[in-house]
């Protein structure tokens, strides 16, 4: 078999390779949990590639990424729920329909009417998939709140911010980024006082106040919080790289370097940000 441009040759190497008779072994034993923490980790390795500006490696990780969708639309297929067609027909019905002012559908031509259209649009789709949900006979939760569509599987930083976005649509939100600072100030004196008196339970909760509340500072300022600590995380790595070349170099060994002289080092690092 060869490699092709066509995504039909993807869709045959999934099938050939979930074979139950001819195919991989670690394949055929796959299904969408065990699939699921690839998948995650996929994603994460299309946004490294973004933020290095590696374009070779974004188009490898992107076809990673791919044929996650490809695996999980095979498993679906083998157990008769939907195909791969049937995901690719979904995601442009929803781009056409969720998209009328480009597809002469709308005269919505504003910003804030185009995002005043997508919310209508948006809710008119939740409202059907529950209409299907219950044609198949499942549950259907009702009602549901302004924050019942960020999903909980999402990383705490980012489910963070769009549990604060979905509530400032209400109005539930401060209204400039000095009031954020304030109440940044009063959850850390709330953490100090935990450390101080109460246990390890409360001292985990207070300092979840804290980082939701710099989430939300972030928000205000324009920073988004994922990406934000994503760039001082690869800081970190680099200082840190600084510091163990600078030790090596004089033959010492960092385990028995004292904090002084590395502090020493990572200012000389920060040099070269």
């Amino acid at each position: 078999m060869e490699p092709s441009r066509d995504i039909s040759r993807l869709l045959e190497i999934m099938t050939a390779l979930r074979n139950p008779d001819t195919g991989c072994p670690w394949d055929i034993k796959q299904d969408f949990e065990s699939i699921k923490p690839y998948t995650l980790e996929e994603a994460y390795e299309v946004a490294d590639a973004i933020e290095r500006n590696d374009m070779d490696d974004l188009c490898e990780e992107l076809g990673d990424l791919l044929l996650q969708v490809v695996f999980h639309a095979r498993m679906a297929e083998e157990s008769g729920a939907f195909d791969f067609g049937d995901v690719v027909q979904s995601i442009t019905r929803k781009m056409i329909r969720r998209h009328p002012h480009v597809f002469d559908l709308s005269d919505a031509d504003t910003a804030n009417a185009v995002k005043a259209q997508w919310e209508e649009i948006k809710a008119a789709e939740k409202a059907e998939r529950a209409e299907r949900r219950r044609a198949r006979g499942l549950e259907v939760d009702q009602p549901q709140g302004r924050l019942d569509g960020v999903p909980t599987a999402l990383p705490a930083l980012t489910e963070a911010i769009k549990l604060q976005q979905k509530a400032a649509r209400t109005g539930f939100d401060w209204s400039e980024p000095e009031a954020v600072f304030a109440k940044a100030e009063e959850e850390i004196g709330e953490l100090r006082d935990a450390l101080d008196k109460d246990g390890a339970d409360r001292v985990r909760d207070e300092f979840g106040d804290v980082l939701f509340v710099l989430v939300n500072l972030g928000r205000h300022i324009g920073a988004d919080p994922e990406m934000a600590l994503r760039g001082t995380n690869s800081k970190f790595r680099k200082r840190f790289a600084y510091i163990e070349r600078k030790l090596a170099e004089e033959g010492a060994v960092i385990d028995d370097t004292s904090l002084e002289t590395m502090d020493a080092l990572w200012d000389e690092a920060k040099a070269f940000d």
